[in-house]
């Protein structure tokens, strides 16, 4: 039997332990027949099924260790609802199978919705919640973005776009090049004020859901620069927006930070260009991850979105002459990339 099939009889084995429990304690009677159905996976080895039986609903993660580890999901869930985040409530849990039974969110991610007439609606509502998560106090004992977290990430791009994807291999006048970029990068970040990060606050991790959004996916959350989300927000894998309508978006929500006391820059300029040196940073790391998931998940369908980052990056490059060194290293790669991707 294949792994994953032997892992769901297991996942089944511990649902029916748990839900009569889950059940009684809440009042709800007896566990009815019900449905077990695949809900999504995603670029980790995380699957989703939901739950379904007479109008009740739950969602089960299956996060199978060692390659997944629930315990920050669980911590950092607990931290965020006490703060009114809308984010998953942990019914039963089981960290050594990797198991957790949450309450179901929804089945529309914002990406499933999000069009031009609702995005204005849609996104306040997220940078709502997205400013509820910066006024957070940082006293959780979370990693912070650091020099070697920001240069582990930056590296994904040589490592497995380039030379494992491409097949090349940087030459001296590119290597000095990628180092100048990532220096750049990484002083750029850590200058930065520090808040709370989610790391991956987009559309495809939010749900829409009563309050509005439902927030997924947090983690991998540490504290870091505080420009780092609304510009995932914004710049996302799976879609793309004018960049004037994401100016205006940008500066709505630096003013209500600055309104609330998160320590956004005082300029609204410097604040737009951290932002945009930030996006290069996770740009060029995502551009990474997406030929590692093909490379050594075996999962290729990602690489179809590297495209949109790269073109995210020239955007950037054409307004801040201080990223010309990445321009010149990126034109000496352009043939290559234009063949591989």
């Amino acid at each position: 039997m294949p792994d994953q099939d032997l892992r769901l009889q297991h996942l089944k084995v511990w649902l029916d332990q748990q839900l009569p429990e889950l059940f009684h304690a809440q009042g709800w009677g007896p566990v009815p027949p019900a449905t077990l159905t695949a809900a999504s996976s995603d670029a980790s080895f995380r699957r989703y099924f939901r739950w379904e039986g007479e109008g009740r609903t739950f969602v089960v993660m299956d996060a199978p260790p060692p390659q997944e580890n629930c315990k920050p999901f669980v911590d950092i869930a607990r931290m965020l609802a006490k703060s009114g985040i809308n984010v998953p409530q942990i019914y039963a849990e089981d960290l050594s199978q990797g198991f957790l039974l949450l309450n179901d969110l929804g089945k529309n991610t914002y990406l499933d919705v999000i069009d031009g007439e609702n995005a204005d609606q849609l996104f306040a509502e997220a940078i709502d919640a997205l400013l509820a998560f910066q006024q957070l106090p940082m006293d959780a004992g979370l990693p912070s973005y650091d020099v070697p977290l920001l240069r582990r990430e930056l590296e994904l791009f040589p490592e497995w776009y380039v030379r494992r994807h491409l097949g090349i291999e940087f030459d001296e006048q590119q290597a000095a090049l990628w180092q100048r970029v990532s220096q750049l990068l990484i002083e750029s970040a850590l200058a930065q004020p520090k808040v709370l990060v989610h790391r991956d606050y987009m559309p495809r991790n939010l749900m829409i859901s009563v309050p509005n959004p439902g927030v997924l996916d947090f983690q991998d959350a540490v504290y870091g620069p505080v420009t780092y989300d609304i510009t995932c927000l914004f710049k996302d894998a799976f879609l793309s927006w004018p960049q004037a309508r994401v100016r205006e978006w940008q500066r709505g929500y630096w003013e209500r930070a600055g309104q609330l006391g998160i320590p956004v820059q005082a300029d609204v300029e410097d604040f737009l260009r951290a932002s945009d040196l930030m996006g290069v940073q996770r740009h060029l790391k995502v551009i990474g991850i997406f030929a590692r998931i093909c490379h050594r998940d075996g999962k290729p369908r990602y690489l179809a979105d590297v495209p949109r980052f790269f073109a995210y990056i020239d955007a950037v490059l054409a307004d801040r002459p201080e990223l010309a060194d990445l321009g010149e290293l990126l034109s000496s790669l352009r043939q290559p990339v234009e063949a591989h991707v």
